[in-house]
């Protein structure tokens, strides 16, 4: 699956296309606990087809009713300038739109988007580039600049600014059991999935659709593969000549997540081989993660891939974990369960 917001930037740049009127609904505030965070996106179009979500289903049921059926006989998107809406605002709407306790939420509705400038923006996103995104709030005029970073939105009297990026990618070193879990998994999670694997052996029995696989050396690879900040790079193949050049490559990016599987031991060895041969040192080396994923009693190479999914999705989304509290990340093992993942992952041999 691809990322969600370029699935609801393009599906409404189609329907605008088309001909067909649309809105883009984005939340810009919430109060207490929301079902979306703020920057959701999603676009309904005349006839009632919606993609994305702004919740967990009952607020796009009441936006679907008030623009397509309560006003059927009528202009029923309007036209003009952006709107903005409230919901949950008494416990009875809370409950009524299936917002947690509390809960409140503000929409920005912008009627007919510019196509012109919709096709621009999917164009950027699709070439893998980061943009700002700002609308005058008096009269919905929309400007794109380029952006350099993610930037939280940001909502005033006079406009909204939002950055779209592309898709997060997945650069998977090894194409055995466990790289097609966790890449069904990171396709799920609106990943771009790269598989790396110059053994005929492994990459003739894959069978992942959607994902990029590669016959090259990994090092060539990740040069290549040019890891962004919404990039992460896994090595899984347990051995040392495909692994230790691209993850030292990939630490020389500004990938988001780069880590290797393995026993506490293995990573270790993984480490000293890098100081002694590659003339890295312990400063060098805190962003390589490893032993990969968070701790959940895993055996098999699907649960093993939960945990691996989850620890990625955690850095990406900025969730500091308990083994991420001591320096260099699995620098200080004693702090780390003796049955964490890392030893649990060893109990999985490599095919070969």
């Amino acid at each position: 699956m691809e990322n969600l917001d370029v699935m609801v930037l393009r599906t409404l740049l189609k329907w605008r296309q088309s001909g067909k009127r649309a809105l883009l609904a984005t939340v810009v505030r919430t109060w207490g606990s929301s079902p979306r965070p703020v920057g959701s996106i999603m676009a309904l179009c005349e006839d009632g087809a919606v993609v994305g979500s702004v919740s967990g289903g009952c607020i796009e049921d009441d936006l679907i009713y008030r623009h397509t059926q309560a006003y059927a006989q009528e202009n029923y998107i309007p036209s003009g300038a952006p709107g903005f809406v409230k919901y949950g605002i008494t416990a009875d709407e809370a409950h009524r739109f299936g917002l947690p306790c509390g809960g409140t939420l503000e929409l920005l509705l912008e009627y007919d988007p510019d196509a012109a400038r919709l096709a621009s923006l999917v164009s950027d996103l699709e070439a893998g580039r980061l943009v700002q995104r700002t609308v005058r709030l008096s009269d919905g005029a929309v400007t794109l600049q380029p952006s350099v970073a993610p930037e939280a939105l940001i909502v005033s009297d006079a406009e909204l600014v939002n950055t779209f990026g592309p898709e997060y990618r997945m650069l998977l070193i090894g194409a055995g059991q466990l790289t097609e879990y966790l890449a069904t998994m990171a396709l799920f999670n609106g990943f771009a999935v790269t598989v790396c694997d110059p053994r005929e052996e492994y990459r003739g029995a894959w069978s992942v659709a959607g994902v990029q696989v590669l016959s090259d050396m990994p090092d060539d690879v990740v040069l290549a593969f040019k890891p962004d900040r919404r990039s992460c790079v896994v090595a899984l193949t347990h051995d040392p000549k495909l692994d230790d050049l691209a993850l030292l490559e990939a630490l020389k990016t500004d990938a988001f997540y780069v880590g290797a599987i393995g026993s506490r031991r293995n990573n270790e060895a993984r480490k000293q081989r890098m100081i002694e041969h590659f003339e890295q040192t312990e400063k060098s080396l805190t962003h390589l993660r490893g032993p990969i994923g968070i701790y959940i009693g895993s055996k098999t190479p699907p649960e093993i891939a939960v945990s691996v999914m989850a620890e990625i999705l955690a850095v990406k989304n900025g969730v500091v974990l308990p083994r991420d509290m001591a320096v260099g990340h699995a620098k200080n093992d004693r702090a780390v369960p003796a049955n964490d993942p890392g030893v649990l992952v060893c109990s999985v041999p490599a095919r070969r």
